[in-house]
């Protein structure tokens, strides 16, 4: 990842000409600023780590002749997850600044749900962006102008003419879907009252089946006026009725640092972590109805920063503004276990 070097470079440059600027100032600061360095270095490090060893493994495998088998040594065109269960089958690293990768991801926009109180922008750099080898998922107190606004309108959509918070729902709806695997992503959450971000899956057909017969896979959701705990939970239908599954799992401060927030999907179970640990399980025939299950379709991955909204509660406006920070997204396949990931869509 020449680039992530690059721009770990660049940060450094800055950095050192702000540490002469406080140095005579503040040595606080100046410890500060020499923290955050190392952690920018420490993170190209490791990334760059990763794509050089992605790049090994395909010039090795290109490196056999055509019709002969590959040595017992050669390295796999697709890296592992820890262990050799998993093979990797789709990633996104972040390493070109500018908006997210169009090939990749597309937007929510607008009001879009639980009665939330940011507008969701497309293709807007304040609200999304990829810089220094990260996605940055950002929520801001601004006013932004509703499009969709219809005086008297009773719907959430176009009822205000205003928005007064702005941020970001990143899908990949359209472009890639998966059945069963394993979704990781590396993240850093926002905190303060009134965040709500959230990974998370919905099935291809929600649009002709609805919500919840499509299925949803939350991967991650955190509040923060619930400032020690993450939660994993899946969402059906049986009987026409809402159903849910789901834990949260008891971790000082999440936001932190980053972390690791998992699920590992097969078709008999989902497996939920939050680095290593694994907090909630859930047997997909408790969402079988007749003869269907939303959780043996493809869904697809979203990445998105709520503010406000039916469990977010009231926005404390003196944290904004608030960054999600996503370091890579990762979607394996087990290798062996008879599982199935749906190639990107057309």
């Amino acid at each position: 990842m020449s680039t992530c070097v690059y721009k770990g470079l660049r940060c450094g440059t800055a950095a050192f000409t702000q540490i002469r600027t406080h140095e005579s100032r503040n040595g606080e600061t100046l410890r500060l600023t020499l923290l955050r360095l190392f952690g920018s270095i420490l993170t190209s490090f490791m990334k760059t780590t990763w794509r050089a060893f992605q790049l090994f493994s395909v010039i090795a495998l290109a490196a056999v002749p055509a019709g002969a088998a590959p040595a017992a040594s050669a390295a796999p065109l697709t890296a592992s997850a820890p262990g050799s269960k998993w093979e990797l089958v789709w990633s996104d690293e972040f390493d070109r600044d500018g908006l997210p990768d169009p090939a990749k991801w597309s937007y929510e926009d607008g009001f879009v749900r639980n009665h939330e109180k940011q507008y969701y922008t497309t293709k807007r750099s304040e609200n999304a962006r990829v810089e220094n080898g990260m996605l940055v998922i950002e929520g801001r107190k601004e006013q932004f102008k509703n499009p969709s606004y219809r005086a008297g309108s009773a719907n959430s959509r176009s009822a205000d003419e205003y928005a007064e918070y702005t941020a970001a729902s990143l899908i990949t709806s359209g472009k890639a879907s998966w059945l069963y695997g394993r979704i990781e992503v590396r993240a850093k959450l926002p905190q303060g009252q009134g965040v709500w971000p959230a990974i998370w899956m919905l099935g291809d057909n929600h649009k002709t089946s609805g919500w919840p017969r499509c299925g949803e896979i939350d991967i991650m959701e955190f509040v923060g006026h619930d400032p020690n705990h993450v939660h994993a939970t899946v969402h059906f239908s049986l009987g026409g009725n809402h159903k849910s599954s789901g834990s949260k799992l008891e971790t000082p401060a999440p936001y932190d640092d980053f972390h690791i927030y998992a699920v590992e999907w097969n078709k008999d179970r989902m497996d939920f972590f939050f680095d290593d640990k694994k907090y909630h399980s859930f047997d997909l025939k408790a969402a079988e109805e007749n003869g269907e299950n939303p959780f043996r379709k493809p869904q697809f991955l979203m990445i998105n920063l709520a503010l406000g909204g039916a469990w977010g509660g009231k926005i404390d406006d003196a944290i904004m503004p608030q960054k999600f920070l996503i370091d890579y997204v990762r979607v394996f396949k087990e290798k062996d276990g008879g599982q199935e990931s749906k190639a990107p869509a057309k």
